[in-house]
């Protein structure tokens, strides 16, 4: 869900595209966003996805189910397709057309933003306050 609906129930096709980014790094990753865990942070996969972007280290967010079988440059230009798709604002998301252009494409892809993430006990803490509208928090990679 775009950070916009989730925090202001505002919908466009750029909703769509986030949407579309979290489905590409589940797809890479080989595990779904809700409910990933991970021992070393409490970052979402989309925070976990950010965090090996900005360290270089990529590659080790590709399933291991996947082995030889990939082309490693194309699924890192996927990665870094997904995470331009799930950037905080939606101005700096790329039209679904973009997005078709760029998995086509050969050329480099622009560098993302650091995307919004949540972590899923701040999720799970703004859903259970007490007010009518869930106070949502923002975490910003370190």
């Amino acid at each position: 869900m775009s950070p916009e609906y989730a925090s202001e129930g505002l919908y466009s096709t750029k909703s769509d595209v986030f949407s579309f980014g979290v489905l590409v790094l589940e797809i890479v990753s080989g595990k779904r966003n809700r409910g990933f865990n991970h021992p070393d942070h409490d970052l979402n996969l989309l925070g976990h996805a950010w965090t090996l972007f900005i360290e270089d280290r990529s590659s080790e967010f590709i399933d291991a189910s996947m082995g030889n079988i990939c082309n490693l440059s194309e699924v890192l230009r996927s990665i870094n397709l997904g995470l331009l798709c799930v950037q905080r604002f939606p101005e700096d998301r790329p039209s679904m057309h973009s997005v078709v252009l760029m998995l086509g494409g050969e050329g480099a892809l622009p560098q993302p933003k650091e995307p919004c993430f949540f972590t899923d006990k701040n999720m799970m803490e703004a859903y259970s306050s007490s007010s009518t509208q869930p106070t949502i928090t923002v975490l910003e990679a370190r």
